[in-house]
């Protein structure tokens, strides 16, 4: 029992670990592209501004909001993974 428990918890952290992943590459990536406020990139490019806020800052996010947003940063999503995910 105890030990399923903790195959739980370790499923959780990893859960947690990709999606901060997945978040500092949105960031990394809009911020490279001179786009320095969140709600500006979010506003020109349709995206919603607490949708984008909650993946940047590791918060679950759909596939295809994820792919909208990686089209906005200009990037296919090989180029995308292709960093910052080990």
């Amino acid at each position: 029992m105890i030990s399923n428990q903790l195959n739980i918890i370790e499923g959780i952290d990893a859960e947690i670990d990709a999606l901060r992943k997945l978040g500092n590459r949105i960031k990394t990536l809009r911020m490279k592209a001179g786009h320095h406020h969140y709600e500006k990139f979010a506003f020109q490019n349709d995206i919603g501004r607490i949708l984008l806020r909650r993946c940047e800052l590791g918060g679950n996010v759909r596939y295809s909001s994820l792919l909208k947003i990686i089209g906005a940063l200009g990037v296919t999503p090989a180029e995308f993974f292709s960093e910052g995910f080990d």
